[in-house]
């Protein structure tokens, strides 16, 4: 299995933090965004690479984590996948790819043909990336994360499903202006090998590039697909103030 890092945004809304800093390189406590996400990711032993695609502003960036990364990995216990930063040459919002076309350009680049866990870079959670891949790997069926959110101005933020008593995806919208459900999807997906092709198909039909959560959408009229309902949270930072409280509290928001 290959993991996907979605790394290739501008975090404008959290300007001035992110003008010279991508997202997911801030820190939360003690260690950077991203290093959740990676620690969570090498508790699934059989992906056998990470890969972070990102932009050309901010591959340096990424490049000098990951080799941070991966030397303190060398010296740690246990075996620890292979990190690669993947550089998708755009330069700023203009020319952005959008994360289904930065999704594309990695499979084409590094020709997938496995698994994928495709995860965005600037998520925080609760839940464990071992037990939604024990979901998945029971159905093997592709995998959404589903979350319970209640307030109704969140779920217009999201992708919102409605799922059967199997946790089949019956009904799925990106962004709904009236949710019918309070089954909040997150950027949080699994995708048999079988699927990887059928991104190419997404874009050849003129579908948007854009959030991730349109692919899923479009993908479950074509075949089955499930929802694992994770128990816990997700936190998108998605301002200067939310990252701060975030930041003073993360020790209580993430269980730590």
């Amino acid at each position: 299995m290959i993991a996907l890092i979605l790394a290739a945004g501008y975090a404008t809304r959290l300007y001035p933090l992110t003008i010279n800093t991508p997202k997911p390189l801030l820190p939360v406590g003690p260690k950077a965004m991203i290093d959740y996400i990676v620690d969570q990711i090498e508790t699934i032993s059989d992906v056998s690479k990470i890969v972070v695609v990102t932009n050309h502003r901010f591959a340096d960036h990424f490049d000098k984590w990951a080799k941070e990364r991966s030397a303190a990995d060398a010296v740690s216990e246990g075996d620890h996948p292979s990190i690669e930063v993947i550089d998708d040459g755009t330069t700023d919002d203009t020319n952005k790819l959008g994360a289904i076309g930065d999704i594309q350009y990695v499979i084409d680049t590094l020709r997938i043909d496995d698994d994928m866990m495709i995860i965005a870079g600037d998520n925080l959670f609760t839940y464990k990336l071992s037990d939604m891949y024990d979901f998945f790997m029971e159905k093997q069926k592709d995998t959404l994360v589903a979350i319970r959110v209640d307030e109704i101005e969140q779920l217009r933020k999201l992708a919102v499903a409605t799922l059967d008593e199997d946790d089949k995806v019956l009904k799925l919208a990106e962004k709904p202006a009236n949710p019918t459900s309070n089954v909040a999807i997150y950027a949080t997906y699994f995708y048999l090998r079988e699927t990887i092709p059928m991104f190419r198909q997404y874009l050849d039909e003129g579908n948007t590039p854009d959030a991730p959560g349109n692919f899923p959408s479009w993908l479950y009229q074509r075949k089955d697909v499930y929802a694992f309902r994770a128990p816990g949270t997700c936190i998108d930072i998605g301002t200067p103030e939310n990252y701060k409280d975030v930041c003073d509290n993360y020790q209580q928001i993430l269980g730590l």
